[in-house]
């Protein structure tokens, strides 16, 4: 029964600051009060009160919960449900879900908290309020009942929906008390439930968007339809960084469908059509002369160089994690080891193509899109329409994929811009496949020297880190550096946080020295632990082999003070077998890593034929999230995690030639198929205390565990990505 409503709120006075990163606001979250707001405008839900900002209940006991994440294919919005519904003590099989929109939340002081759903935070930075929202809820109705019959609350106790005088077995439901709860102040105060006692969350319910997806009835921004709505195509220059010199309209005013041509900021230009392949046909004909500026220069080998300089230690570098003096440990060892990794730059490549669909007028505009960050979409809307923010909106719909690049605005912008330029008239922008191909936000391009150093007893001294490549943060959010430093440049190798290191190591130092290429990096799903789990648990694997060690074992005599690290590390281990035989021709490998806060580990068993086909039989993950609200929703996003994760090693890479991404369709960036997945396992062992992701982390593990596989059944260490440029292919 669920249902993607965009509600209508009344919009109260408000004052914003916005920037081009972001809204500056407080974050302040109103549960309820006495005037009664409706759900929205429109039946049925005309007559269903908001008990507060999350929760909507109709006369028929349907429990409307609003969810302000993003839905992309985590199961965020399915998880964050069963959390409402836990405290509100609701009928799950009567629950439906709709979005706010960024511009009434605003309006009501950020009623829904934070809309970014990025860095798996869907759940566990929003849990505690969410949570709260439902058992804010909860008390005002049993509050409501025990009104009505004249009872002290206490008396009451509310359980699927329907409340209960307990001393006199009166009984009435949530649809009929509703108008009345949403009239009261809400408590001050409310207690959330022990996890242990969870009856909804902590279990695999199904999702509540899985029927419309597969019965196409999902809209996604790519369906948007509005009444008089034109189309448009736009084509970026293929150089970032460079503009647009000219262009020839005329060539193509007669073609078929065209209404208009117009340039896009200093760099690109669309062609607005009554269809969408009449805009595309007509932009591919249109002459545009580029002013590619000096990045056409630039190709991965200059920028291979640049990063390879950045290894020199005389080269300057931020220190993001240091212990002891490396440098004079290394000098003083009996043994050393050294390696250089390195990782390419890699695209989203989501299934559906950048788009937005806005209409504007001098006194309102109104975009339709996916997005994972509603306020940034809402932030971008304003500054480029130019109009006050009680004239804009912006209503968000499924995303057809995001991983990180539906967190950027780019899009927004431009399809704002166009319709600025057609007043009146909704226009739905939609990126070509090549547009999005070569216009992305892209993994950051990096390469790492790894030194090792052991005594004479073969016990590892002394461990230096040195990572030489681009900054997120940098590009996207400088305002977040630390005196020039990118904090998250060391996610998976930090000294502490939500992705700390989890080794000790007598003289340790890690550090970052940072270039950045023009071609713009982006949060890409994993992000910064992807090429750092690779580098460090690859190294780890080379470390204990110098040594004569096994590389479990090698690993547990570093983790003594990193106890969640051991635990995940241990139970992957007994999933996957470690301490016996492995079948015939089959071989292990294994890895760990800390990342979005919770602690996650890899074992891969493989078959090699011909030295460069790979088999992958089995993988298996272990992860302690803190808690687990959907324990079949982590078994998915692990198996899903590890798509994305070993789509990366064997098919992912992008490459720059004359300053441009060479890559542009799917015929020259692979993803995996269905006959290469390998068996995928999950073990979970939450132990509570704390809120980890599930969405990311696993990702991490995913290739250095084939990768370390591989040394076991060849010999070969592999330290250049993806794989298919040292044509090795699945099998």
């Amino acid at each position: 029964m669920n249902q993607h409503v965009m509600p209508k709120l009344n919009r109260r006075a408000f004052v914003i600051g916005t920037a081009t990163a972001g809204l500056a606001l407080g974050l302040d979250l109103p549960f309820g009060g006495p005037a009664v707001v409706r759900a929205a405008d429109g039946a049925p839900e005309v007559n269903a009160p908001e008990v507060n900002a999350w929760v909507v209940i109709r006369p028929d006991d349907t429990v409307v919960i609003r969810i302000a994440r993003s839905e992309m294919g985590q199961g965020t919005l399915t998880g964050l449900a069963q959390l409402v519904a836990e405290e509100l003590e609701c009928d799950w099989s009567k629950v439906t879900t709709e979005y706010p929109t960024p511009g009434q939340s605003v309006a009501r002081k950020r009623a829904w908290g934070d809309f970014s759903t990025g860095g798996s935070r869907g759940i566990r930075t929003s849990q505690d309020y969410v949570r709260k929202g439902g058992a804010t809820a909860r008390v005002m109705l049993i509050q409501a009942a025990a009104n009505e019959w004249k009872v002290p609350a206490s008396e009451c106790k509310a359980a699927n929906s329907v409340i209960t005088h307990t001393p006199s077995g009166k009984t009435t439901t949530y649809g009929k008390v509703a108008e009345a709860a949403a009239k009261l102040e809400p408590p001050a105060d409310v207690k959330l439930k022990d996890p242990k006692d969870w009856t909804i969350a902590g279990k695999g319910l199904k999702r509540l968007d899985t029927v419309d997806k597969t019965t196409g009835k999902m809209v996604y921004g790519i369906d948007v339809k509005l009444p008089g709505m034109l189309n448009a195509a736009i084509k970026d220059c293929p150089v970032f960084g460079g503009k647009v010199k000219s262009f020839d309209e005329a060539k193509i005013a007669g073609m078929k469908g065209v209404k208009k041509v117009v340039q896009v900021g200093d760099s690109a230009v669309a062609v607005v059509a009554d269809t969408w392949w009449h805009a595309k046909t007509a932009l591919d004909a249109l002459p545009v002369v580029w002013d590619e500026g000096p990045n056409a220069k630039v190709s991965s080998e200059t920028i291979a160089t640049w990063l390879a300089e950045g290894l020199d230690n005389a080269q300057p570098a931020y220190v993001g994690n240091q212990n002891g003096d490396a440098k004079a440990a290394i000098a003083a060892a009996a043994k050393k080891v050294e390696a250089v990794y390195n990782y390419p730059y890699q695209n989203h490549a989501t299934m559906e193509p950048m788009n937005a669909t806005v209409l504007y007028t001098p006194d309102k505009c109104e975009v339709w899109c996916g997005t994972q960050n509603g306020e940034a979409a809402f932030a971008a809307a304003l500054e480029a329409s130019g109009l006050p923010a009680e004239k804009v909106d912006v209503h968000k719909l499924m995303l057809g994929g995001g991983f990180g690049r539906r967190g950027m605005t780019d899009y927004v912008r431009q399809a704002v811009a166009i319709a600025k330029q057609m007043p009146g008239t909704p226009i739905k922008l939609l990126w070509s496949r090549e547009e999005d191909m070569q216009h992305g936000k892209y993994h950051p391009i990096t390469q790492c020297k790894l030194t090792g150093a052991f005594d004479a007893d073969n016990n590892l001294v002394a461990l230096h880190y040195r990572l030489s490549g681009q900054s997120i943060l940098f590009s996207v959010r400088p305002e977040a550096l630390q005196n020039g430093m990118d904090p998250a440049a060391f996610q998976g190798v930090a000294q502490a946080g939500e992705a700390a290191i989890g080794y000790s190591v007598p003289n340790l130092l890690v550090e970052h020295s940072m270039r950045n290429p023009h071609v713009p990096p982006g949060f890409w799903r994993g992000v910064n632990v992807n090429h750092n789990a690779i580098y460090m648990e690859c190294f780890m694997d080379e470390l204990a082999l110098s040594v004569g060690q096994d590389p479990l074992e090698f690993r547990r005599k570093l983790m003594g003070k990193h106890p969640k690290h051991l635990a995940v590390l241990n139970a992957v281990a007994e999933k996957i077998g470690w301490g016996t035989p492995a079948p015939q021709g089959v071989y292990r490998g294994i890895a760990q890593v800390m990342g979005y806060g919770s602690y996650v580990a890899g074992a891969a068993e493989i078959s090699v034929t011909d030295g460069s086909k790979i088999k992958v039989h089995r993988i298996v993950a272990s992860t302690d999230p803190g808690y687990v609200v959907n324990p079949a929703q982590v078994e998915r996003q692990i198996a899903g995690s590890f798509v994305y994760g070993l789509s990366a090693l064997f098919y992912g890479g992008c490459t720059v030639k004359d300053g441009r991404i060479e890559q542009t369709n799917f015929d020259t960036y692979n993803s995996m198929r269905i006959n290469e997945m390998p068996k995928v396992e999950a073990v979970m062992v939450p132990s509570g205390g704390f809120w980890g992701g599930v969405g990311e982390p696993t990702i991490g593990v995913a290739a250095p565990a084939v990768l370390n596989a591989y040394f076991a059944a060849t010999g070969k260490r592999i330290r250049s990505f993806p794989l298919r440029n040292q044509n090795i292919s699945f099998a």
